[in-house]
């Protein structure tokens, strides 16, 4: 989970870092080579059954893929619309999302501490949007609230669905961004030969092998663990930018930022408490 976590919060620093690459242009072959690279280890696993195990996944399966797929897409239009830092404080609310989606959808839930915590990071998120309006940013600052929600309603639907392997659903999200994006942008998909080495490192590197790890931690960390861990992301991912490429957020975005974490601190703190 370190390991994959200080992976992928370098994907604010590649985006930054793309010359000719718009926002669908990186979500288009981010999602082929996320797509492709899955299909190739499908294919190395399941061999003929490969075409079964990917329709196996059923309507549910499907629905993960398209959630994931959405928060894919607006990830990209958020990170390229507003601060590294805005965009991945506010997605750092993930898990009270899902638990508040999980409470509404499977009936599941939420304790008082919980809910306390969903307050003080609803209330960070809540400055981020303010300061966004402020600073023309605001659809920024939506995109990234809206990746938060798909991808709270992609984890809700894995959840409800155990069964489901998640790497047949994760190759329906990449096909899907790519025919999203290619159907928008028609013939206008030139890039440079640089940004596209970026789109499929980030799409068969960056976005696999830390998804990869997260199943394979799962099974041996608690929930609140790998919560704790993928604070990393979030943390590492605006220190990365201001770093190399000196992007500072703003006043109201630390504030806010530092509430959500904040949040998920008191979190992980009192559900490993609990689970002790």
């Amino acid at each position: 989970m370190i390991f994959g976590s200080s992976l992928i919060s370098f994907s604010g620093l590649i985006i930054r870092s793309m010359d000719t690459a718009g926002p669908l242009q990186i979500s288009l072959y981010r999602g082929l080579a996320l797509s492709l690279t899955i299909s190739l280890i499908l294919l190395f696993r399941y061999r003929g059954n490969t075409l079964r195990k990917i329709t196996g996944v059923g309507r549910s399966g499907f629905l993960a893929g398209i959630f994931l797929a959405l928060a894919g897409i607006c990830f990209i239009q958020a990170i390229t619309s507003t601060t590294v830092a805005a965009t991945l404080f506010i997605l750092a609310s993930i898990p009270f999302i899902s638990a508040f989606l999980a409470r509404i959808l499977l009936n599941e839930r939420v304790s008082k501490q919980t809910l306390i915590t969903m307050l003080i990071a609803g209330f960070g998120v809540g400055l981020m949007m303010v300061s966004g309006f402020r600073s023309n940013s605001l659809y920024g600052t939506s995109m990234a609230l809206f990746t938060a929600f798909s991808f709270s309603g992609y984890a809700v639907l894995l959840r409800k669905n155990k069964n489901i392997e998640m790497l047949p659903s994760v190759f329906i999200s990449g096909l899907v961004i790519s025919l999203f994006c290619l159907f928008i942008l028609g013939q206008d998909i030139g890039i440079s030969w640089l940004d596209l080495f970026r789109c499929i490192l980030l799409g068969s590197i960056i976005s696999l092998i830390p998804n990869s790890l997260f199943i394979y931690a799962s099974r041996y960390l608690l929930a609140a663990e790998l919560t704790l861990f993928m604070l990393l992301e979030f943390s590492l991912g605006p220190f990365w930018v201001w770093l190399f490429i000196n992007e500072v957020p703003s006043y109201w975005t630390l504030i806010g930022g530092t509430s959500v974490i904040t949040a998920v601190i008191i979190y992980v703190w009192s559900e490993i408490k609990s689970k002790r």
